[in-house]
């Protein structure tokens, strides 16, 4: 960094010093654990010596730390795809239902929220279409933070609710889908072309929440990528230079996508394997009743305290994806 003119490229030195940082993140980690490793070999060198109730507690405490420490360290080292260390742009769209599916992709949208809080992550509202009674028609979120489309994209698929549904007078059992999207936030990749010509732009007035600007400006930015057909939209910033800013990157982001889908479709197509089915394929169910259990279907991994998961506690299913992915 302190070559001359490392910095006269202002957009690759911020990412030479992003990936210096998720290094140094990395071997700090490491160095931590191992210090802890050090310090319970002492404790049990100790134990060995003495009878002490107190040194054998502070024994298994230790033990029960570097467990947690070596187990987390172990899911970042299965995070090695190419856009692993990216943010992660989330989009949900309840399925069909109403007022009952608008309300479940709500669930999950304040699911998602917590999850992202523990990490210490930021979540900002890139596009929020709200539900005509309750819950949202669409969201579409930017997570940031290190790793995060790593771990969220354990995320994509369809998503199933079991309950008893507060919108129905009768108290009857409702099945409700919704769909979550993930993709990685990708600002600039040489791979993809985007000609102006391709694309067309209309703006429109924002609709919820954003106070009286967002009501009386058209500031809200709808992209359409003439080739593909991928439409992306986004009305969360006050100005509209600054929606189209956000726009684009979510449809750089789809593109880049869609190479990949379509680099592993031709991958799978010539080794003679099927692909996995993402839409349409619930990769887990949430019943609330008549028992109470979260089970991804994909890792078979069942839980019980479904209040727990909503709140945001999905550490387990993405450790089981990405264990069973390796």
């Amino acid at each position: 960094m302190a070559e001359p003119g490392f910095w006269d490229d202002q957009a690759a030195a911020q990412a030479v010093v992003k990936q210096i940082s998720e290094h140094k993140r990395t071997i700090e980690a490491w160095a931590e654990v191992q210090e802890k490793y050090e310090d319970a070999e002492t404790i049990l060198e100790l134990v060995s010596e003495e009878d002490d109730e107190a040194l054998e507690q502070e024994l298994e405490q230790a033990l029960e730390e570097l467990t947690e420490d070596v187990g987390r360290l172990e899911l970042t080292a299965l995070l090695n795809g190419e856009y692993d260390g990216n943010n992660a742009l989330v989009s949900i769209h309840p399925g069909a239902g109403g007022t009952e599916s608008q309300d479940w992709a709500a669930m999950l949208l304040r699911m998602y929220t917590r999850w992202a809080e523990s990490r210490d992550y930021n979540v900002e509202v890139l596009d929020y279409q709200p539900g005509d009674e309750a819950g949202v028609k669409s969201v579409t979120l930017l997570v940031s933070g290190v790793n995060c489309y790593g771990y969220l994209k354990a995320e994509k698929g369809v998503h199933r609710l079991v309950r008893i549904s507060p919108f129905d007078s009768s108290g009857r059992r409702h099945t409700s889908f919704t769909s979550v999207d993930v993709i990685p936030e990708i600002d600039d990749d040489d791979t993809v072309e985007i000609r102006s010509e391709d694309l067309r732009i209309d703006t429109y007035r924002a609709s919820g929440a954003g106070g009286q600007h967002v009501n009386k400006t058209d500031s809200a930015i709808r992209i359409t990528h003439i080739p593909t057909g991928i439409v992306v939209q986004c009305q969360s910033e006050r100005s509209q230079h600054s929606n189209r800013e956000a726009a684009m990157k979510i449809l750089r982001s789809r593109l880049a996508e869609r190479q990949l889908q379509e680099k592993q479709a031709r991958l799978n197509e010539l080794k003679g394997e099927q692909g996995e089915i993402a839409w349409g394929n619930q990769i887990r169910s949430y019943v609330f009743c008549p028992y109470t259990m979260v089970k991804d279907h994909r890792t078979n991994l069942e839980v019980g305290n479904v209040d727990a998961v909503m709140d945001g506690m999905l550490d387990p299913f993405i450790e089981a994806y990405l264990k069973m992915k390796k």
